[in-house]
Protein backbone atom coordinates (compact mmCIF):
# COMPACT_ATOMS: atom_id res chain seq x y z
CA UNK A 1 0.00 0.00 0.00
CA UNK A 2 1.23 3.33 -0.85
CA UNK A 3 0.44 6.40 1.06
CA UNK A 4 0.02 9.87 0.03
CA UNK A 5 2.56 12.03 1.01
CA UNK A 6 1.43 14.65 3.89
CA UNK A 7 1.46 18.36 2.95
CA UNK A 8 3.53 19.22 6.27
CA UNK A 9 7.08 17.13 6.61
CA UNK A 10 10.02 17.33 8.49
CA UNK A 11 13.33 18.29 6.86
CA UNK A 12 16.65 16.97 8.10
CA UNK A 13 18.48 19.10 5.84
CA UNK A 14 22.15 20.68 7.85
CA UNK A 15 20.62 18.33 11.13
CA UNK A 16 23.71 16.36 12.08
CA UNK A 17 24.81 13.57 14.49
CA UNK A 18 22.74 13.50 17.49
CA UNK A 19 20.86 17.23 16.22
CA UNK A 20 19.27 14.89 13.66
CA UNK A 21 18.23 11.72 15.66
CA UNK A 22 16.33 14.44 18.19
CA UNK A 23 14.73 16.57 15.76
CA UNK A 24 12.88 13.43 13.92
CA UNK A 25 11.83 11.83 17.28
CA UNK A 26 10.54 15.30 18.23
CA UNK A 27 8.97 15.51 14.73
CA UNK A 28 7.65 11.78 14.90
CA UNK A 29 6.46 12.45 18.80
CA UNK A 30 4.60 16.03 17.79
CA UNK A 31 2.66 13.78 15.04
CA UNK A 32 4.69 14.21 11.80
CA UNK A 33 4.57 11.41 9.73
CA UNK A 34 6.69 12.87 6.78
CA UNK A 35 10.70 12.85 6.66
CA UNK A 36 13.02 14.10 4.51
CA UNK A 37 16.09 13.14 3.72
CA UNK A 38 19.05 12.83 1.49
CA UNK A 39 22.22 10.71 1.08
CA UNK A 40 24.03 13.85 0.88
CA UNK A 41 23.05 14.90 4.63
CA UNK A 42 24.96 12.69 5.94
CA UNK A 43 22.33 11.58 8.51
CA UNK A 44 20.04 8.62 7.10
CA UNK A 45 21.72 6.76 9.65
CA UNK A 46 20.41 9.13 12.50
CA UNK A 47 17.03 9.45 10.54
CA UNK A 48 16.84 5.82 10.83
CA UNK A 49 17.56 5.27 13.98
CA UNK A 50 15.05 7.64 15.22
CA UNK A 51 11.79 5.97 12.81
CA UNK A 52 13.37 2.49 14.30
CA UNK A 53 13.08 3.74 18.18
CA UNK A 54 9.67 5.73 17.58
CA UNK A 55 7.93 2.40 17.59
CA UNK A 56 5.64 3.38 15.04
CA UNK A 57 4.69 1.67 12.32
CA UNK A 58 6.83 1.77 9.15
CA UNK A 59 2.87 2.19 6.80
CA UNK A 60 2.60 5.06 8.99
CA UNK A 61 5.23 6.98 7.72
CA UNK A 62 6.20 8.71 4.41
CA UNK A 63 9.94 8.33 4.21
CA UNK A 64 11.78 10.72 1.39
CA UNK A 65 15.42 10.27 0.20
CA UNK A 66 17.49 12.22 -2.64
CA UNK A 67 20.26 10.05 -4.85
CA UNK A 68 23.75 12.34 -4.62
CA UNK A 69 25.25 13.33 -8.40
CA UNK A 70 28.01 11.21 -7.60
CA UNK A 71 26.29 7.81 -7.42
CA UNK A 72 24.52 8.75 -11.03
CA UNK A 73 26.38 6.00 -12.87
CA UNK A 74 24.83 2.72 -13.52
CA UNK A 75 27.33 1.16 -11.61
CA UNK A 76 26.85 3.32 -8.37
CA UNK A 77 23.50 3.92 -8.67
CA UNK A 78 21.68 0.96 -7.24
CA UNK A 79 24.59 -0.25 -4.46
CA UNK A 80 23.96 3.79 -3.24
CA UNK A 81 19.98 2.99 -2.77
CA UNK A 82 20.93 -0.23 -1.04
CA UNK A 83 23.32 1.48 1.57
CA UNK A 84 20.62 3.96 1.84
CA UNK A 85 17.85 1.56 2.86
CA UNK A 86 20.42 -0.36 5.64
CA UNK A 87 21.17 2.93 6.91
CA UNK A 88 17.54 4.23 7.40
CA UNK A 89 16.86 0.42 8.55
CA UNK A 90 13.94 0.05 6.14
CA UNK A 91 12.70 -1.87 3.17
CA UNK A 92 12.02 0.87 1.14
CA UNK A 93 11.27 4.60 0.74
CA UNK A 94 8.19 5.93 0.19
CA UNK A 95 9.96 8.35 -2.24
CA UNK A 96 12.95 8.81 -3.94
CA UNK A 97 14.38 11.49 -5.93
CA UNK A 98 17.28 12.89 -8.11
CA UNK A 99 18.69 15.37 -5.85
CA UNK A 100 20.26 17.50 -8.68
CA UNK A 101 19.84 17.07 -12.50
CA UNK A 102 23.76 17.22 -13.83
CA UNK A 103 24.46 20.45 -15.57
CA UNK A 104 27.58 18.86 -17.23
CA UNK A 105 25.65 15.72 -18.52
CA UNK A 106 28.15 13.40 -17.62
CA UNK A 107 25.71 10.53 -16.98
CA UNK A 108 23.18 11.20 -19.53
CA UNK A 109 19.43 11.73 -17.89
CA UNK A 110 17.76 9.12 -19.83
CA UNK A 111 20.08 7.06 -17.85
CA UNK A 112 19.83 8.20 -14.63
CA UNK A 113 16.31 7.85 -14.90
CA UNK A 114 16.34 4.79 -15.97
CA UNK A 115 18.29 3.86 -13.49
CA UNK A 116 15.86 5.54 -10.34
CA UNK A 117 12.79 3.59 -12.40
CA UNK A 118 14.67 0.51 -11.68
CA UNK A 119 14.65 1.37 -7.90
CA UNK A 120 10.99 1.57 -7.86
CA UNK A 121 10.33 -1.55 -9.99
CA UNK A 122 12.62 -3.61 -7.65
CA UNK A 123 9.72 -2.45 -4.61
CA UNK A 124 12.86 -0.62 -2.91
CA UNK A 125 10.72 3.26 -3.62
CA UNK A 126 6.96 3.31 -3.45
CA UNK A 127 7.69 6.83 -5.69
CA UNK A 128 10.06 8.75 -7.83
CA UNK A 129 10.33 12.47 -8.23
CA UNK A 130 13.02 15.27 -8.88
CA UNK A 131 14.55 17.87 -7.46
CA UNK A 132 15.87 21.05 -8.49
CA UNK A 133 14.57 20.72 -12.18
CA UNK A 134 13.81 23.49 -14.42
CA UNK A 135 10.66 23.45 -16.73
CA UNK A 136 13.31 22.23 -19.45
CA UNK A 137 14.62 19.51 -17.43
CA UNK A 138 11.27 18.68 -16.51
CA UNK A 139 10.04 18.58 -19.87
CA UNK A 140 13.26 16.23 -20.71
CA UNK A 141 12.47 14.00 -17.79
CA UNK A 142 8.61 13.67 -18.87
CA UNK A 143 10.03 12.51 -22.60
CA UNK A 144 12.34 10.00 -20.56
CA UNK A 145 9.80 8.26 -18.27
CA UNK A 146 6.44 9.69 -18.75
CA UNK A 147 5.28 12.65 -16.33
CA UNK A 148 2.36 10.17 -14.57
CA UNK A 149 5.74 8.55 -13.19
CA UNK A 150 7.21 11.73 -11.50
CA UNK A 151 5.45 12.15 -8.35
CA UNK A 152 7.29 15.53 -7.43
CA UNK A 153 9.73 18.23 -7.82
CA UNK A 154 10.96 19.41 -4.87
CA UNK A 155 12.10 22.96 -5.17
CA UNK A 156 13.14 26.48 -3.05
CA UNK A 157 9.84 27.94 -2.69
CA UNK A 158 8.68 30.51 0.22
CA UNK A 159 6.93 33.94 -0.38
CA UNK A 160 10.23 35.65 -1.16
CA UNK A 161 10.69 32.88 -4.04
CA UNK A 162 7.42 31.98 -5.44
CA UNK A 163 9.07 29.92 -8.69
CA UNK A 164 6.08 30.56 -10.29
CA UNK A 165 7.21 29.42 -13.81
CA UNK A 166 8.33 25.87 -12.23
CA UNK A 167 4.99 25.45 -10.31
CA UNK A 168 2.65 26.23 -13.21
CA UNK A 169 4.58 23.62 -15.68
CA UNK A 170 4.61 21.09 -12.32
CA UNK A 171 0.59 21.96 -12.07
CA UNK A 172 -0.09 21.12 -15.66
CA UNK A 173 1.72 17.97 -15.54
CA UNK A 174 0.46 16.56 -12.59
CA UNK A 175 4.02 16.81 -10.64
CA UNK A 176 3.87 18.02 -7.04
CA UNK A 177 6.02 20.78 -5.84
CA UNK A 178 7.20 20.38 -2.50
CA UNK A 179 8.54 23.48 -1.61
CA UNK A 180 11.88 23.66 0.44
CA UNK A 181 13.14 26.26 2.96
CA UNK A 182 9.69 27.80 3.16
CA UNK A 183 11.30 30.43 5.76
CA UNK A 184 14.04 31.04 3.46
CA UNK A 185 16.81 31.10 6.49
CA UNK A 186 14.07 33.02 8.61
CA UNK A 187 14.11 36.25 6.41
CA UNK A 188 10.69 35.54 5.30
CA UNK A 189 9.71 35.37 9.15
CA UNK A 190 10.95 38.84 9.59
CA UNK A 191 8.56 40.28 7.14
CA UNK A 192 6.35 43.16 7.84
CA UNK A 193 3.55 41.84 5.82
CA UNK A 194 3.25 38.53 7.11
CA UNK A 195 4.01 39.83 10.54
CA UNK A 196 0.65 41.69 9.71
CA UNK A 197 -1.12 38.92 8.47
CA UNK A 198 -0.15 36.82 11.90
CA UNK A 199 -0.80 39.20 14.14
CA UNK A 200 -4.58 38.94 12.57
CA UNK A 201 -4.89 35.70 12.97
CA UNK A 202 -3.43 35.30 16.62
CA UNK A 203 -0.24 33.23 14.35
CA UNK A 204 3.21 33.08 14.60
CA UNK A 205 4.75 34.49 11.08
CA UNK A 206 6.00 30.51 10.94
CA UNK A 207 2.56 28.88 10.51
CA UNK A 208 1.17 32.02 8.59
CA UNK A 209 4.37 31.09 5.90
CA UNK A 210 2.95 27.52 6.41
CA UNK A 211 -0.30 28.02 5.85
CA UNK A 212 -0.02 29.84 2.69
CA UNK A 213 2.24 27.26 1.26
CA UNK A 214 -0.59 24.77 2.52
CA UNK A 215 -3.17 26.66 0.76
CA UNK A 216 -0.98 27.08 -2.17
CA UNK A 217 -0.99 23.30 -2.51
CA UNK A 218 2.49 22.92 -1.81
CA UNK A 219 3.98 19.81 0.45
CA UNK A 220 6.68 21.80 2.44
CA UNK A 221 9.33 20.44 4.95
CA UNK A 222 11.06 23.02 7.42
CA UNK A 223 13.35 21.14 9.77
CA UNK A 224 14.18 22.34 13.18
CA UNK A 225 16.04 20.88 16.55
CA UNK A 226 13.18 22.77 18.69
CA UNK A 227 10.75 21.04 20.07
CA UNK A 228 8.51 24.33 20.70
CA UNK A 229 9.38 25.11 16.59
CA UNK A 230 8.38 21.89 15.32
CA UNK A 231 4.67 21.24 17.87
CA UNK A 232 4.30 25.00 16.76
CA UNK A 233 4.89 24.50 13.30
CA UNK A 234 1.93 21.60 13.16
CA UNK A 235 -0.38 24.09 14.39
CA UNK A 236 -0.29 25.94 10.97
CA UNK A 237 -3.23 23.37 9.61
CA UNK A 238 -5.42 25.71 11.79
CA UNK A 239 -4.48 28.84 10.27
CA UNK A 240 -6.90 30.22 7.38
CA UNK A 241 -5.94 32.51 5.36
CA UNK A 242 -8.14 34.86 3.28
CA UNK A 243 -8.32 35.76 -0.19
CA UNK A 244 -6.45 39.31 0.70
CA UNK A 245 -4.19 38.19 2.67
CA UNK A 246 -2.65 35.38 0.03
CA UNK A 247 -2.69 38.35 -2.33
CA UNK A 248 -0.10 40.50 0.00
CA UNK A 249 1.48 37.85 0.08
CA UNK A 250 1.59 36.80 -3.23
CA UNK A 251 3.43 40.43 -3.52
CA UNK A 252 6.04 39.50 -1.46
CA UNK A 253 8.33 37.48 -4.72
CA UNK A 254 11.49 39.12 -5.17
CA UNK A 255 13.63 36.15 -6.58
CA UNK A 256 15.50 35.76 -3.42
CA UNK A 257 16.84 32.42 -4.12
CA UNK A 258 19.17 30.83 -1.62
CA UNK A 259 19.73 26.97 -2.53
CA UNK A 260 22.05 28.52 -6.00
CA UNK A 261 25.50 26.14 -5.89
CA UNK A 262 27.58 25.98 -9.05
CA UNK A 263 26.55 23.00 -9.95
CA UNK A 264 22.99 24.57 -10.88
CA UNK A 265 21.30 24.40 -13.39
CA UNK A 266 20.26 27.52 -15.66
CA UNK A 267 17.11 28.89 -13.16
CA UNK A 268 13.67 30.04 -15.02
Amino acid sequence: MTIAMPVLGAGTFRLKGEDAYNSVTMALEAGYRHIDTAQIYGNEKEVGAAIADSGIARSEIFLTTKIWMDKFGKEAFLPSIRQSLADLQVEYVDLLLIHWPLKNEEVAMSDYLASLKEVKELGMAKQIGISNFTVAQMQQAIDILGAEAIYTNQVEVHPYLQNRKVVDFCRENGIIVTGYMPFAYGDVLKDETIARIAEKHQATTAQTVLAWMRQNEFVTIPSSTKRANIESNLKASEVVLDEADMAAIAELDRNHRLANPDFAPEWD
